[in-house]
């Protein structure tokens, strides 16, 4: 029994070593069975040049908690499935998330991470009286059911087109902490934005600026900007970040 503990420990003291000696800032990104196939992983490609990735989650060699959580300048909840069968696999970090951003850390939601900001059910990151909700069931919305394809919306006040699979809108309570819109569907719903939560942030995003050429080719569709929205993820994470 005492040599299954030291090994243990021995294992925990060796992963933990590995995240903090990183000369870059450390990004978190879960990935496990709340998460789509190759979302992680496109969220990994779009942060590399600037953070360590860390994978996290119950097959990783890195748990979420608030040891790991303390090493991560940024947290990434990536899309994935509906939300209600996505909930039991993460409901167990939700305290452990909260505390991270309320005392200053970084959460990056999408789509369904986005969701997660919530609390239907999520981690209730939200202040005041802010919640998810989907935008194909919003008055005017363009796209009404879930199928895979791609959104108009104004980000900064350009028109352009995201990848888009039944993602979020954010109702903010603008009131009740520091918000900046970054984007708007086409009906004047929240489709991005940046809140402040305790002393740290919240970044979200309904739609899938991440979403690579092979997102697209997979049902054949085509973005009439002419050019994927890398520009509007990274938009997203500097506004957050910075």
């Amino acid at each position: 029994m005492m040599h299954r503990w030291i090994l243990f420990h021995l294992f925990f003291a060796v992963n933990l070593y590995h995240l903090v000696s990183s000369k870059k800032p450390i990004a978190l990104i879960y990935r496990g069975p709340a998460t789509c196939k190759g979302c992680s992983e496109s969220v990994a490609v779009l942060l590399q040049d600037k953070y360590k990735i860390i994978y996290a989650g119950p097959k990783e060699k890195v748990n979420i908690d608030a040891t790991t959580l303390s090493t991560a300048a940024l947290y990434v909840q990536p899309g994935g499935g509906d939300l209600d069968v996505a909930w039991p696999h993460v409901r167990k970090y939700a305290a452990a998330i909260r505390k991270y951003v309320k005392k200053g850390g970084r959460y990056l939601g999408i789509c369904l991470g986005g969701y997660l900001a919530g609390t239907k059910p999520g981690f209730d990151l939200l202040p005041g009286s802010g919640q998810t909700d989907q935008y194909i069931t919003s008055k005017g919305a363009v796209v009404t059911t879930e199928i895979d394809t791609v959104v108009p919306l104004y980000w900064r006040g350009k028109l352009r087109h995201v990848y888009f699979q039944d993602g979020t809108r954010f109702d903010l309570d603008k009131k009740a902490a520091t918000t900046e819109v970054l984007a708007t569907y086409t009906n004047g719903k929240i489709a991005a934005a940046v809140q402040h939560f305790g002393q740290g942030r919240v970044g979200m995003v309904g739609p899938h600026p991440e979403a690579d050429q092979s997102w697209f080719d997979m049902y054949k569709l085509k973005n009439p900007d002419g050019k994927m929205s890398f520009d509007l993820f990274h938009d997203l994470v500097d506004t957050l970040m910075n």
